[in-house]
């Protein structure tokens, strides 16, 4: 991105933060919605409707819990991604939200400081 460009979409950097496992795959009319679990700690974070890059894809979490989220996926990205290839049990490999990750670190900062 250009840095007079647009800011618009999902900010990834194509890091791995940890891996997850997939625990449910539901067909809703012709789309999907996945469900994951992975390891909660202070940096991963996932709130609803808040970002997350799975197998480097990058996508909006529907439901947020401290080491769970889902995504749902339309007929595009299930053909030209790996979703596809997803069923319960499959290790993903995820990036979490930069600017959640950000906020968590500056928080951490600040009441380490007060101590």
């Amino acid at each position: 991105m250009r840095i007079d460009g647009r800011l618009d979409g999902h900010i990834v950097q194509g890091h791995v933060d940890q891996t997850a496992v997939c625990t449910k795959v539901e067909e809703l009319d012709g789309s999907w919605k996945f469900y994951f679990e992975y390891d909660p700690g202070p940096k991963n974070i996932t709130v609803d409707k808040g970002s997350i890059s799975v197998n480097g894809v990058s996508l909006t979490v529907v439901d947020s819990e401290p080491n769970m989220f889902s995504v749902a996926i339309i007929p595009y990205t299930y053909d030209i991604t790996n979703f596809g290839d997803f069923k319960k049990g499959s290790v993903v490999n995820l990036e979490f939200d930069i600017i959640g990750k950000y906020v968590a670190r500056l928080l951490e900062q600040h009441f380490e400081a007060r101590k």
